[in-house]
């Protein structure tokens, strides 16, 4: 063949392949709502942008969209033509203009309207871009949102489908939209599943009706229902689809009521065949068939999660002190406690998660400038007015209930004043200076009351009636939590001698400290005969966890009164966190944890305030909030906090699990499954099912377990999904908690999260849920 040929030949592989390419993306174009969407065909097209990293690193790189949409393909290396791509499901926000710290420390104002950012989830570090013009980069940022935005309205099965077709289209390794034996083993191992060679080619066989020696078109969706059947619904459809093999109304109200446990009419039935029916002529007989069963299971509806709590549907008009509230300690920091950087970012990623409560360790600064850092480490410092700013910007988008800026305050008067001046100026009339009413107040208003407003907490000078009187002013020291990072080594308790060091503390901050002065605990005793519900104490994790194991009926009828800020202890240089759950047991509302560091202390406060709006308040049970309550925790006498209840959980099956070690292209999963139960000491319990060899797609346990709850009010329960390893830990696969008084009974879907808490879209389990009177 002449080289001419060849080249001719190459270019109509090429052709060929590119026509396939936008065939492919117009497809999954359509799946997310964007079918012949010019911001969706700009990505696809792609360009370049100038990636900026330092003052003196720009360099300009391609970008582009690749043909799942769910990934963005970008030029690494001009010089030695390398590249990358990264997912848009990791990626948690898109800034227009200039605004994450580097574009701001890095460029020029006049620059701007081309700037935007790439904000990843976790710690990823943000991408900086600038395009060649403003209408360039707001397509950018259009064309981004409106993808992510697309994603996520994706059902849990869509996200399957769209998964599983991406898989596909990585196998057909020639793009000839045909699948070889080969390419359909290669497939097999991309969705986590080994077979062994005699089963594939018997599936194979089977699907290719042509005899061909490839699988397309029909033969391919045949195999995609073969492989996609899930014998578990066929048997609980069957047994409740009593009418002509079908699933009346009827028959589905039937399945809710007893079977899910759900007190609905057979209106609420026929909504749901309207919502989920795929079959034109079946909904028009008001009956739901197997396809439209299975949508049903896989929305909201069918969720372990109760919908009935996603929206805010607490009382939000109780105090302040009787609610949990979400909170973040060290905010600022990226990363460890010692050698970390420091970020505005930080502040941001924390608000987002609706932190109602972050921390703010001020120090003096060059240039008369407040900073913000870990005193005596080598953390980086950011400006004390630069964090404000940040604050006032993101603090509200998630949720609209008040934000507690914790203040540690180091600084000089001089730049206490400086500190006060940039609280009123930025923060404006978000910024509570004064009491709510025109009297006195002797208790708390609600989050309700306070909505948008920012509290700060720190100390101050004198009695809060002084906002209406004008009392004098006495001088006090102003550290309200000793610099514990300053220990010379683990479990030390003196501090650096001048971290406790009394300093003067400006009149003009200490006026703005409202509802939140910081004061020292001695005992319980002292606290309800000497302290005015305002004053509020911050406890180490060890003094606290001692409270809560030795006075725990004490500790709960103090936090009835006060609010209190528990803190991890200083040797946790690595920002590791301790259990929140004793401390909420205890009634303790600010339970600070580092949320830079995952973990499983970080998983159950996200469990915490899942319900409720996301909108970081929990109202805690009446049995923390009524003064006549003798509850304690660790000896539960009977009392309005005894609700026992039998927890029946039987894991049936998980959907296409994500690969673990996805380097190495025949490395499968063997995955088994863990229920742990969190609340008071009676109720902690864990269970786990046998692990099943070389399957991540579909395996199926069928496991039953069984838990005694004493307590459901504080009761938390968590799935672990981890990849069993007989010689080493245990890696994870994926995780979901939740409150127990959010689970529905039933058949129910459990979604997976990551490590850091994002959502795996296509993965879950199947399991069967029933809570009984005890």
């Amino acid at each position: 063949m002449s080289v001419m040929s060849c080249v001719r030949k190459l270019r109509e592989r090429t052709k060929s392949q590119e026509l396939v390419y936008k065939i492919v993306a117009q497809e999954n174009g359509k799946r997310i709502g964007l079918d012949g969407d010019p911001d969706l065909q700009f990505l696809l097209n792609g360009g370049d942008l100038l990636k900026v990293k330092s003052k003196s690193w720009r360099k300009t790189r391609c970008f582009r969209l690749n043909e799942d949409c769910k990934t963005v393909w970008q030029q690494t290396n001009k010089k030695f033509k390398s590249d990358s791509s990264f997912s848009l499901e990791d990626v948690d926000s898109v800034r227009y203009g200039r605004q994450t710290e580097g574009l701001q420390k890095y460029t020029d104002s006049s620059v701007d309207d081309r700037c935007f950012s790439i904000i990843f989830k976790g710690r990823r570090k943000n991408l900086d871009l600038i395009a060649s013009s403003k209408e360039e980069a707001k397509r950018w940022v259009s064309g981004l949102e409106k993808i992510m935005t697309g994603m996520h309205s994706l059902n849990r099965q869509q996200n399957s489908e769209h998964w599983f077709y991406s898989c596909m289209r990585k196998a057909d390794k020639n793009a000839d939209n045909k699948m070889s034996l080969k390419e359909l083993k290669h497939f097999l191992r991309q969705i986590n599943i080994e077979v062994d060679d005699s089963y594939a080619e018997m599936l194979f066989k089977k699907c290719d009706t042509s005899n061909s020696g490839t699988l397309e078109g029909s033969e391919i969706k045949y195999f995609y229902d073969l492989l996609t059947y899930r014998e578990e619904i066929d048997v609980i459809y069957g047994k409740y689809a009593n009418t002509n093999g079908q699933m009346s109304s009827g028959d589905l109200l039937n399945f809710l009521q007893n079977e899910q446990r759900e007190s609905v009419s057979l209106e609420y039935a026929k909504k749901l065949i309207e919502k989920y029916e795929v079959d034109e002529t079946a909904k028009q007989n008001m009956y739901m068939s197997k396809d439209g069963f299975l949508i049903y299971l896989n929305h909201e509806e069918g969720s372990i999660f109760n919908p009935a709590h996603k929206p805010i549907y607490q009382d939000m008009h109780q105090p302040l002190n009787h609610y949990f509230i979400s909170s973040s300690h060290n905010t600022y920091l990226m990363e460890d406690q010692l050698k970390g950087p420091s970020s505005t970012e930080a502040y941001i990623k924390a608000l987002m998660k609706s932190c109602r409560c972050v921390e703010l360790d001020c120090w003096d600064g060059a240039n008369g400038e407040p900073v913000i850092y870990h005193g005596h480490t080598l953390t980086s410092k950011v400006l004390f007015k630069d964090v404000i700013k940040a604050i006032k910007e993101y603090a509200f988008k998630t949720s609209q209930y008040p934000v507690i800026l914790s203040l540690e305050n180091h600084c000089s008067t001089e730049q206490q004043k400086i500190m006060a001046n940039y609280l009123t100026s930025i923060l404006g009339s978000a910024l509570l200076t004064q009491p709510l009413g025109h009297q006195m107040p002797s208790t708390f208003p609600g989050p309700e009351e306070l909505k948008g407003r920012f509290l700060i907490k720190g100390k101050r000078l004198n009695k809060l009636d002084a906002a209406f009187n004008n009392n004098a002013t006495e001088d006090v020291d102003s550290v309200s939590e000793e610099d514990e990072a300053a220990e010379l080594k683990e479990g030390e308790q003196k501090p650096k001698e001048n971290s406790s060091k009394k300093i003067k503390l400006a009149k003009e901050l200490s006026d703005l400290v409202i509802y939140c002065k910081s004061v020292h605990f001695s005992n319980f005793e002292d606290s309800r005969d000497n302290q005015a519900f305002y004053e509020m104490a911050s406890f180490k994790e060890s003094k606290a966890m001692n409270l809560a194991e030795n006075s725990a009926t004490a500790f709960i009828h103090h936090n009835m009164d006060k609010l209190s800020r528990i803190y991890p202890g200083g040797s946790r240089t690595d920002s590791s966190n301790y259990n929140p759950v004793p401390l909420w047991n205890a009634g303790c509302q600010i339970v600070a944890l580092n949320f830079q560091t995952p973990g499983k202390e970080m998983d159950l406060n996200q469990a915490r305030f899942l319900p409720n709006g996301k909108c970081g308040y929990i109202l805690k049970p009446e049995f923390q909030r009524d003064p006549a309550s003798q509850f304690d925790p660790r000896n539960l006498r009977v009392g309005p906090w005894l609700k026992r209840k039998i927890l029946h959980v039987m894991i049936i099956s998980a959907q296409q699990l994500p690969k673990i070690n996805k380097d190495k292209e025949k490395s499968i999963v063997d995955p088994q499954v863990r229920v742990e139960i969190y609340g008071v000491p009676d109720d902690n319990a864990s269970k786990q099912t046998h692990h099943i060899d070389n399957n991540g797609f579909n395996p199926q346990w069928n496991t039953k377990f069984q838990f005694t709850i004493h307590v459901p009010e504080l009761a938390l329960v968590r799935f672990v999904v981890e990849d069993y390893d007989a010689a080493s830990h245990n890696d994870l696969i994926g995780l979901y908690t939740l409150p127990f008084t959010s689970i529905q009974n039933g058949y129910r879907h459990v979604p997976l999260l990551t490590k850091t808490g994002n959502l795996i879209p296509s993965a879950g389990l199947f399991v069967h849920i029933m809570a009984l009177d005890g």
